[in-house]
């Protein structure tokens, strides 16, 4: 097959959209398909890559590090021709989501569409963060993704939210993938001893994009609670991102500087190295539609404990494999991380060897055939071919609708928004 992505987020950023969306990318590549990339400009980006088309963008919007498009009329023609794509997947359901939306109809092809993000929780970037906007968005992606022939969900939990909020286009759990083997295989010795953390110390880590909506002031505070009890533990952080300065606060205040360790962005092998060389996993996000994060800790035997929240449900259950809590508060935190560090050895091999047999459920194999299943089901349903005169004018007429749904979807979501900005949305939505 030949199957166009279109993304707003692409390496180098590091996030889970971008880490899924090279996932999948290569999976399919060594399976035989040809995959075009079609994403934003980025810092440091590769100079050389093979099938990545780069889109002109505004860098760091609003001091988040997440890059804006910039609209380039006609700059795919060319490569799409020659592709001939038999599938277009948007994983945005904006900025080239909408670009999405206008190859698939004009060329007469599937569109599938992850949801990815609960977009809600990303409005803190946009001047004017309110209820109103909140809703506006869920009613954005909503609409757009019932644009689409195929939604795809990160997890069984995001799927059924999106049917609670109005998708009828078919929906399936497709979880990122991850390489279970190469996450088992880190030496985390020579990686503690690299950041100046004591072999014998017990190693609280957390790896990701350090932003607000991660909720990491809140898991600072908690991990820096534990450690002043425990003088030996030590906090091993992954990533980068605007929320690492508040970290770093939350630990002088508390005295506890020598104990925080940054490793910065990483990627495999020291990725499976930095996992390998923690003791617990330690996750505070609300914000997830699928913890990838979680299955590669799990896949180097490392427990996690985490809030318990959509997208980590399916990954971290409670005394199995780490701990899930419904109790979402600094205290309960604590007390997670005391009971992990006291674990005896025998219940700690349990946990760990659960939470690897747990990894497994997200191997790459496993969630790539599930995808490519989606869209050979959908090849089927392409448009039959007709006279040349009337396929062009179809053309004309899928794009001037196209247009119009793109106007309408977003005319209408203001509506929705509008009209319930008296009560926030619930919980659901």
């Amino acid at each position: 097959m030949n199957i166009v992505m279109l993304t707003n987020t692409f390496t180098p950023h590091v996030g889970g959209v971008a880490r899924s969306v090279e996932t999948f990318t290569n999976a399919y590549r060594q399976r035989g398909h040809r995959v075009l990339v079609v994403a934003p400009e980025f810092a440091d980006m590769p100079q050389a890559e093979a099938d990545v088309i780069r889109i002109p963008a505004v860098q760091n919007f609003n001091g988040s590090d997440f890059s804006v498009v910039l609209p380039v009329a006609g700059l795919l023609t060319d490569a799409l021709d020659e592709l001939r794509p038999d599938i277009v997947h948007a994983h945005h359901p904006y900025l080239l989501g909408m670009t999405a939306l206008r190859v698939a109809r004009f060329h007469r092809l599937p569109l599938v569409f992850t949801h990815h993000t609960r977009y809600e929780e990303y409005t803190h970037y946009v001047p004017g963060n309110s209820p109103t906007l909140k809703r506006f968005v869920i009613e954005l992606a909503t609409r757009y993704a019932n644009l689409c022939d195929q939604v795809f969900a990160p997890s069984e939990s995001i799927a059924v939210l999106l049917q609670q909020r109005g998708v009828i286009r078919p929906i399936t759990a497709v979880p990122t993938g991850i390489d279970v083997e190469r996450f088992a295989q880190g030496k985390g010795a020579p990686f503690r001893a690299a950041m100046g953390i004591p072999q014998d110390a017990f190693v609280v880590g957390h790896l990701g994009r350090l932003a607000p909506e991660k909720n990491l002031v809140f898991l600072a505070e908690a991990v820096a609670a534990f450690l002043e009890t425990q003088p030996r533990a030590h906090f091993l952080v992954g990533g980068k991102g605007p929320s690492e300065e508040s970290i770093r606060a939350i630990f002088r205040r508390a005295n506890l500087d020598s104990r925080l360790h940054f490793a910065g962005i990483l990627e495999l092998p020291r990725l499976a190295d930095a996992y390998d060389a923690m003791n617990v996993f330690a996750f505070a996000s609300e914000s997830e539609t699928q913890g990838i994060v979680l299955a590669e800790a799990m896949a180097a035997g490392v427990p996690v404990v985490a809030l318990d929240a959509a997208g980590v449900q399916e990954v971290v259950r409670d005394g199995h494999n780490g701990r899930l809590l419904r109790d979402k508060t600094l205290p309960a935190f604590i007390s997670a991380l005391t009971w992990m560090i006291n674990l005896p050895e025998a219940s700690l091999q349990t946990l760990q060897y659960c939470a690897r047999e747990t990894a497994r459920e997200f191997s790459v194999p496993h969630t790539t055939a599930k995808a490519l299943a989606c869209y050979e089901s959908l090849r089927v349903k392409k448009f039959v071919e007709r006279a040349e005169a009337e396929y062009q004018w179809e053309k004309l007429l899928q794009f001037i609708k196209t247009e119009w749904e793109i106007v309408k979807g977003m005319t209408e979501a203001a509506s929705a928004a509008l009209a319930s900005s008296e009560s926030p949305p619930g919980k659901n939505g």
